[in-house]
């Protein structure tokens, strides 16, 4: 047999077989809805996390909040005398306030035969101011000292102080207005309605005006700075309650306050004050301005001329223990 013929008799041996792979073995279904609840719950935990985060924001946010409030409706215990700071709803403020009154604000002209006291030349008077500011004062209405005694609106965190220009005079717009500017500070023009007329050195409607628009208070005298002593009241309270209406009418502002001409008063001038609707009124003496003293004589510092920056912050302090004004059935004063 040949090589060839044996080897196609020769049986072919069995292909090897490859095993087969066994199938990927499945979960057991319990197993499965075991990992599904799983991972549910674990989103229902992150889910849960996030909620708490948000909540603690919110909670912090209101307590923040809750507590910038608190601080507003009660005020730390401070020393009401002291203290103007308080932010208006936590009841009515105690502490006293000084009140200046210039008049011109000017050099006296050689011609005049006024009293030289009534003079404060304009850089005695910016000297002044910058005295006030360095000694902690800052000066605000009569309206804004009226809003913290009745309600306890703040004040600032400075000492206030109303610096008032009696009798309307151009001067107070001139010489005074840019000075009180630059500090950021406000005055109160109380003005007579029928007073100089600006030829004559007093203010324009115009200058009114600018004074009102940068923050001034627009008080009067009455018609005239004429002094109200010594009148009838009937007639009184018609004149002041015509003087009153016409300013505010003429500027659209309250006209709150009255400045008795010269400081002087009696019973019948407070009485008719009172019934022309004003919320009080002021005179020349010294003193602060207290909110437990008769709110139509609130007291007033006259600052005149030649008074230094150092004597008039002198003078501000002790006017503070000054004896309070007497009783209106027994005052008389001509400032």
């Amino acid at each position: 047999m040949s090589f060839e013929g044996e080897q196609r008799s020769r049986p072919k041996p069995p292909r090897e077989r490859r095993p087969t792979p066994a199938p990927p073995r499945r979960r057991p279904r319990r197993a499965r809805v075991i990992g599904q609840r799983a991972g549910a719950l674990g989103a229902l935990v992150l889910v849960a996390v996030v909620l708490i985060a948000l909540v603690r924001n919110s909670s912090s946010s209101d307590t923040v909040k809750g507590t910038s409030t608190a601080s507003v409706t009660h005020p730390s215990n401070t020393t009401p005398s002291t203290s103007t700071s308080s932010s208006g709803s936590g009841g009515p403020g105690t502490a006293s306030v000084p009140i200046l009154v210039y008049h011109v604000v000017n050099t006296q002209p050689s011609q005049s035969t006024a009293s030289p006291a009534l003079y404060v030349p304009a850089a005695e008077f910016a000297s002044q101011m910058q005295a006030l500011k360095a000694a902690g004062w800052h000066a605000v209405t009569l309206n804004q000292v009226a809003a913290y005694w009745a309600r306890g609106t703040s004040l600032g965190t400075d000492k206030p102080i109303v610096i008032t220009f009696d009798n309307g005079y151009a001067s107070h717009y001139v010489n005074a207005f840019p000075v009180l500017k630059r500090l950021g500070w406000v005055g109160v023009e109380n003005l007579p309605v029928t007073g100089l007329p600006p030829t004559d050195g007093g203010l324009s409607e115009t200058q009114v005006r600018g004074l009102i628009a940068a923050g001034w208070e627009l008080d009067t005298q009455g018609l005239t700075s004429s002094t109200v002593t010594g009148l009838d009241t009937t007639r009184l309270t018609s004149d002041l309650t015509s003087a009153r209406q016409t300013l505010r009418s003429r500027y659209g502002v309250p006209v709150n306050w009255f400045a008795y001409p010269s400081g002087s008063y009696d019973d019948a001038a407070v009485a008719a004050v009172h019934a022309a609707g004003f919320v009080g009124a002021t005179i020349i003496t010294p003193g602060w301005a207290d909110p437990q003293a008769d709110r139509f004589r609130l007291p007033r510092l006259e600052v005149v001329g030649g008074t230094t920056p150092a004597q008039l912050v002198t003078q501000i302090s002790s006017a503070k223990t000054t004896a309070p004004s007497p009783t209106v059935s027994t005052a008389t004063t001509t400032g």
